[in-house]
């Protein structure tokens, strides 16, 4: 369990919902200050921006290596210096949106990309920071978020085994105590079938820690699943309405789909329950409609039981059914009337 003050991180706690704002604040304050209070509407447990600078993340070249050449992504042929500049979220608005955020009484935090970005939130005190699919092999970066003595998020994007064990290991032997693993599939949006949520379970008993889902895909049924299999934390990318331009408004929520997501990730955890097969309170009251053996027919005294004098049927104040063959062909011990739930002590 990680406590987060009013929130909690844990299978026993309900999930902990990131909106993750990343560039859809549209480079306008107001609308990242919106974006911040829509979330708090939907009932997000988190708000998450994205630190970094474009010179923080890459440098100015029009050289093919720092264009996307994917012609499937949604970035195809932007360069990676002018996509960063327009997505990234000013330093300077930092401040003001995790004011709203706390107000608003949603845990705030961010994803450090270097050492810098990571030297400029220390001192707003974050609880808890993320390290970003793509950074998840660059362990010097891993060990100075370790050294903070913060809990660490770690998305798993493109991470083979061998790999999260070393994240995992530099992060524990530099200070880092608790960790969340976020299973996620770094491309956008995400294939469902590429997902592999049955790892989710794998994760948790491998390592020994949370672990929740950073969600890419279009829509909210691959979280849901994902609690279902026991993520703790769901991450969804999140704006104020779709064709807004935003650089990921095309695998990012809308708030009634945000809203849509926190009822039923809830409602997916609640249902999960504990591994018992028994009757719940609220069964209890349906047990008599269940089938029963009556009589049918009249039935005078030493008549013996047959097919056209007893039957199965709702409700359940009767024999249970199971007894309806050894039943006949025996004979009352007394008169009985039709419609009469049958009893042993009715049976010779």
């Amino acid at each position: 369990m990680i406590n987060l003050g009013a929130h909690k991180i844990g299978t026993k706690y309900k999930p902990f919902i990131i909106a993750e704002m990343s560039g859809n604040h549209n480079g306008s304050l107001k609308r990242a200050l919106e974006i911040v209070k829509k979330a708090a509407s939907c009932g997000v447990s988190a708000i998450k921006l994205q630190t970094y600078t474009p010179d923080t993340m890459t440098i100015k070249s029009k050289k093919r290596d720092f264009i996307i050449t994917d012609k499937k992504s949604i970035w195809s042929g932007k360069n990676l210096y002018d996509l960063y500049k327009i997505a990234h979220t000013p330093w300077s608005w930092h401040q003001k949106i995790f004011q709203e955020a706390k107000k608003r009484g949603l845990v705030y935090f961010s994803t450090p990309f270097d050492e810098t970005s990571l030297e400029f939130l220390k001192k707003f005190q974050l609880p808890i920071f993320k390290v970003a699919s793509f950074e998840n092999t660059d362990l010097r970066l891993i060990k100075l978020l370790a050294k903070t003595k913060k809990p660490l998020i770690i998305s798993l994007g493109m991470a083979n085994i061998r790999e999260i064990k070393e994240s995992i290991q530099t992060a524990k032997k530099y200070g880092c105590k608790k960790i969340v693993l976020l299973k996620c599939t770094s491309s956008y949006p995400a294939n469902v079938k590429e997902l592999n949520l049955v790892s989710i379970p794998f994760l948790r008993k491998q390592f020994n820690c949370e672990v929740g889902f950073s969600d890419h895909t279009l829509g909210i049924g691959a979280a849901v699943a994902a609690v279902a299999l026991g993520a703790s934390v769901i991450e969804k990318h999140f704006t104020l309405e779709k064709k807004c331009g935003g650089v990921d408004e095309k695998f990012s929520l809308g708030p009634k789909e945000m809203k849509t997501l926190v009822l039923e990730t809830n409602n997916a955890w609640n249902s999960v329950g504990k591994k018992i097969l028994s009757v719940t309170k609220n069964e209890k009251s349906n047990l008599k409609y269940r089938r029963s053996i009556y009589v049918t027919k009249n039935i005078i005294k030493g008549e013996k039981f047959t097919k056209s004098n007893i039957k199965c049927i709702r409700p359940g104040y009767g024999l249970p059914t199971k007894y309806f063959d050894s039943i006949l062909n025996r004979p009352a011990k007394k008169n009985i009337k039709s419609e009469t739930a049958l009893k042993w002590k009715m049976v010779k």
